[in-house]
């Protein structure tokens, strides 16, 4: 088995992109951080140093949301949005054109709209949903970070953009600003690179926790959120990501990648400086690494 202390070691002196900044907390974060993690499918989970740091899991919650809309709705979550690339940034205002569904559930229209699909009589029963389910993916219990949550939704103006263009649309029934509220709080659920890994690997074994036995979602919903995550996850880059990565991912801009090998693993990479299309760099590099040290590429020949 790789040895992550040492991967992470091969990472550190990568010194290129830029901590995202939208919101205070964010651009706080230490450049320096990077942790690693794996879940297995024995629910042996094994880490880096810097993997119990927590941290806001952000756009890197867009497949958790996506599956609970699914499961709360009992798969109708699909007839409200679309699975389509987009081509376009994560945070762009468009919807498809002729229906006014968000594109995908990766990209902030859709995520937006997954947090209300999810099952709650108000917001409050909404975000503890929302939270308690993606405890569940994690296999321990989840808090929210409330100064992230507050700053998410006082600074997320396209997300409130994007939010009354879905109500105008009449795609979007709850009131906007309290989706917007949702998904704040949502992205600002706190983990960490084994949380996320271990989240990870629930996904691509079928929708069983493997570290508690949870069936968390059932398989066919685990199956069609790690295939969106293959087409959608790393944006505009997810193309490129599945030729050089091979294993469906979502990147999110608190710096965090989940990866979701379908049988095998869950992983977690979390270093804060992203690239343009908001990747982390190092995780983007440690990913390459994992999957080429462990045979994890979904196309390659040599699979182990």
């Amino acid at each position: 088995m790789i040895d992550l202390d040492a991967l992470r070691e091969r990472l550190l002196p990568e010194r290129d992109g830029a901590v995202h900044d939208s919101i205070p907390e964010l651009a706080d974060a230490d450049p320096e951080r990077c942790g690693l993690a794996i879940a297995g499918a024995d629910g042996a989970v094994r880490r880096s140093r810097d993997a119990d740091l927590p941290f806001s899991v952000q756009s890197a919650v867009k497949p958790f949301l996506f599956a609970l809309a699914l499961l709360d709705t009992g798969g109708a979550a699909h007839d409200r949005v679309g699975i389509e690339p987009t081509g376009e940034a994560f945070d762009a205002i468009k919807l498809e054109s002729g229906t006014g569904r968000p594109p995908n559930p990766m990209v902030n229209a859709g995520a937006l709209l997954t947090a209300a699909l999810v099952d709650g009589g108000d917001a409050q029963g909404r975000a503890e949903r929302i939270r308690s389910g993606l405890s569940a993916f994690a296999g321990r219990d989840l808090v929210v970070d409330e100064d992230v949550a507050r700053s998410e939704h006082l600074l997320g103006d396209r997300n409130h953009a994007l939010a009354h263009l879905m109500r105008a649309e009449g795609t979007l029934a709850l009131e906007a600003d309290d989706a917007v509220a949702a998904y704040a709080r949502a992205c600002a659920v706190l983990v960490d690179a084994e949380a996320l890994a271990v989240m990870g690997a629930t996904l691509a074994l079928g929708g069983c926790n493997p570290v508690t036995g949870e069936r968390v979602v059932p398989t066919h919903i685990a199956r069609d959120v790690v295939s969106v995550m293959a087409s959608c996850g790393v944006y505009d880059g997810s193309g490129r990501w599945m030729r050089s990565v091979g294993v469906p991912a979502k990147s999110s801009v608190s710096g965090a990648i989940v990866l979701s090998a379908p049988g095998v693993l869950g992983a977690a990479i979390v270093s804060p400086p992203l690239d343009d299309q908001g990747t982390s760099v190092r995780g983007r590099i440690g990913s390459e690494l994992l999957s080429a040290e462990l045979g994890l590429h979904l196309f390659g020949a040599d699979q182990p």
